[in-house]
């Protein structure tokens, strides 16, 4: 796990994105291309995130979680595929994960306002929000950051457009009323055979969605306490791209120098450039000690429902198009996704295609037919 590539990692001052100065909006976008393009990660400043109000929606979220699981679960909405409200442990696997599930619980919620025509035709995708009526200082936080990580989302779809010689607003325009998500997560201890099979928090994976960003979170102690990393082995990493002398890539501490948050690249970006930036592996271990607990937030940056998952044109050589073929809307593609890793059922891939091959069995039986 390697200290030399963290190091090597560019920082990104969101200062300097539309910033106006060619030699600054330059700069970002080298960092753009330097630790996207080659790393699949970058770290970024002047984001916007308050570090006391991370603080305090992390204290916030950590007495929710204290809660009895019978009232946490009155929270769990299944039926939103778990896109809303409480995710319980053992619930969402990794694609890869061999079927183990990972050990967190999570809250899920939509800072931003969604598309109205989307939302009814995505009803599991586009949910309200579920709240605690008891907690309104868990929902103002939750909501203040959140809005915050995807503002600072879209100054770097913004920086991306710009290191790969497009219009400023290519990605930035197909997010608008996307279904953006903003998680909490809290990774649960584990006991002394768990720490000793070597068992991950969560097993190593790609997001589905544009770009991810990470605020950096907290290690508990066994007494619930905020702590010192336990180990220099535990906790968020992730895998850079291939390169020589590291051809399966390297794993890179996802914890980023002070004042910075990480952003990485999910897999709509990947296609959509054709694979010239790539979706970035990551891997949550943890302590090798039992007893330790981790909390932390994510926001995941999607593209509309509607928007086609190709490479787009500047990007269409071949390779890239049948590496990325066939085109597929990004509703479909979150649906399918989100029966691989277990939060929406099986049964949730019958949306897709016709439904209504009854219709002649009805008509042969001479019933009445409804109206559109």
């Amino acid at each position: 796990m390697s200290g030399a590539l963290h190091d090597a990692i560019p920082i990104l001052d969101l200062q300097d994105v539309a910033s106006g100065d060619p030699e600054r909006e330059r700069r970002a976008a080298l960092a753009i291309e330097r630790g996207l393009g080659r790393y699949g990660l970058v770290y970024v400043n002047n984001h916007g995130i308050d570090p006391a109000a991370l603080d305090a929606f992390y204290e916030e979220f950590l007495a929710l979680t204290t809660l009895p699981d019978a009232e946490k679960r009155r929270w769990a909405r299944a039926d939103l595929w778990f896109q809303r409200g409480y995710t319980p442990p053992n619930t969402e696997k990794a694609v890869v994960a061999g079927g183990q599930p990972d050990f967190k619980e999570c809250w899920f919620a939509a800072p931003i306002e969604v598309d109205p025509v989307a939302a009814e035709l995505y009803p599991e995708i586009h949910p309200p929000n579920v709240w605690p009526d008891d907690r309104p200082r868990f929902r103002t936080l939750y909501e203040a950051i959140g809005l915050a990580l995807h503002e600072a989302g879209l100054a770097l779809l913004r920086a991306c457009a710009d290191a790969l010689a497009l219009p400023r607003e290519t990605f930035a325009s197909v997010t608008r009323g996307a279904p953006h998500i903003t998680r909490a997560l809290k990774y649960l201890p584990l006991d002394a055979q768990q720490c000793e099979q070597g068992v991950l928090w969560g097993e190593e994976h790609t997001d589905f969605n544009l770009l991810t960003l990470l605020p950096g979170g907290w290690f508990l102690d066994r007494d619930g306490h905020r702590c010192a990393r336990p180990d220099d082995r535990s906790g968020l990493f992730l895998r850079t791209r291939g390169a020589e002398g590291h051809p399966g890539g390297a794993l890179v501490p996802g914890t980023a120098p002070p004042g910075c948050i990480v952003a990485q690249v999910g897999q709509q970006l990947e296609i959509l450039t054709g694979g010239r930036l790539l979706a970035t592996p990551h891997v949550i271990t943890a302590p090798k000690t039992p007893g330790y607990a981790r909390t932390s937030m994510a926001h995941f940056v999607h593209v509309h429902t509607d928007t086609r998952l190709f490479p787009l044109p500047p990007f269409q050589t071949r390779e890239a198009m049948m590496a990325y073929r066939p085109p597929v809307l990004a509703g479909t593609y979150d649906i399918k996704t989100l029966v691989d890793i277990g939060l929406a059922p099986p049964e949730a891939l019958s949306k897709l295609g016709y439904r209504h091959y009854d219709r002649l069995a009805s008509v042969r039986a001479g019933e009445p037919q409804e109206t559109a």
